[in-house]
């Protein structure tokens, strides 16, 4: 059997992550994290399905703590679309997570209804459906114990069903909405069909966005959001982001994560249908990832249709 081996300097941090891992869940990293979570809100909240008034598809690439071994790696792909008469919303996600030697793929579908609340202002009762495949290859971790019985079998395709639910309220401006994506805490690992003793299992997140945009010169806005996590038995955790919109074409801003990192974001609008961003940060609150380089991501986001008439209503910050 092939066995993966880090380095001295790294092994006994990447064995403590996948250790908590199966004991606690790790709660932080149970969901992955995104600095673009104002562009792939989808992942969080159900009810934004459709709001765009397009088809949208967007595709983001997460490298977490980059130059630690086994650290995180993330993929995702959303695509939402409006139907009957921009009444209802649906969407579709897939989701590729990887920490050291554990795997997780995700399949999501995502129902919206939404409703006029006032001229410019609707309100999405939005419903998730999904199901999580989960595997890891722990036994081909070097470990400082050799006789840890949790790291003693393989995890084989761990089938996990989910459903989440979410409302979203938005104009042109700004928005709000609270979510559940997982409301089922399922059992996170299994040993040839039996529940794994040291207890692992998915943990309910409950997340609170929100974002608005000013106008501060004809060709300059400024665009404040968050997201805010709360789960049971872990610090709440809150992104605050603030970007600079230059003539609709130019994004720049900066992140800070409580508890965690900050970072910096860029984005270029190349057309009002094609969007590309890049972001940066760094976590800085514990001296055990001073290995890394830091984290990246990179997404691209493409609107194909636009209303009835095929044009564009007005300019989308969200």
């Amino acid at each position: 059997m092939k066995t993966n081996i880090y380095s001295s300097k790294m092994k006994k941090l990447i064995t403590l992550l996948i250790g908590c891992f199966i004991a606690n869940g790790v709660y932080a990293q149970q969901d992955a994290m995104f600095t673009h979570y104002a562009f792939n809100t989808l992942a969080v909240n159900p009810a934004y399905a459709g709001s765009r008034d397009a088809l949208t598809v967007t595709a983001l690439h997460r490298s977490q703590w980059v130059g630690f071994d086994g650290a995180p790696t993330t993929q995702t792909l959303t695509l939402h679309t409006p139907f009957a008469n921009d009444r209802m919303g649906v969407g579709l996600s897939v989701l590729n997570d990887k920490i050291g030697p554990l795997k997780s793929t995700s399949f999501a579908a995502d129902f919206a209804a939404r409703i006029p609340i006032t001229e410019k202002g609707r309100l999405a009762f939005g419903i998730k459906g999904m199901l999580n495949m989960v595997q890891g290859g722990l036994t081909d971790l070097q470990l400082d114990q050799n006789n840890d019985n949790a790291f003693s079998t393989n995890i084989q395709n761990e089938v996990l069903p989910n459903f989440g639910v979410g409302l979203y309220y938005y104009t042109t401006k700004w928005y709000a909405g609270v979510s559940v994506p997982k409301l089922i805490e399922n059992e996170l690992l299994t040993i040839q069909g039996v529940v794994n003793p040291s207890g692992g299992g998915e943990s309910r997140h409950y997340f609170f966005i929100a974002g608005t945009v000013f106008n501060l010169t004809k060709n300059l806005k400024f665009r404040p959001t968050t997201l805010v996590k709360v789960t049971e038995a872990a610090p709440a955790e809150a992104d605050v982001t603030g970007m600079f919109v230059i003539q609709d074409k130019i994004e720049l801003g900066a992140m800070y994560r409580t508890l965690d990192a900050a970072g910096l974001l860029l984005g270029y609008n190349i057309n009002p249908q094609f969007r590309i961003g890049y972001s940066f940060d760094w976590s800085f609150t514990n001296t055990t990832f001073k290995y890394n380089s830091g984290s990246h991501e990179i997404m691209l986001r493409y609107d194909f249709i636009y209303g009835d008439q095929g044009k564009i209503r007005s300019p989308r910050y969200f």
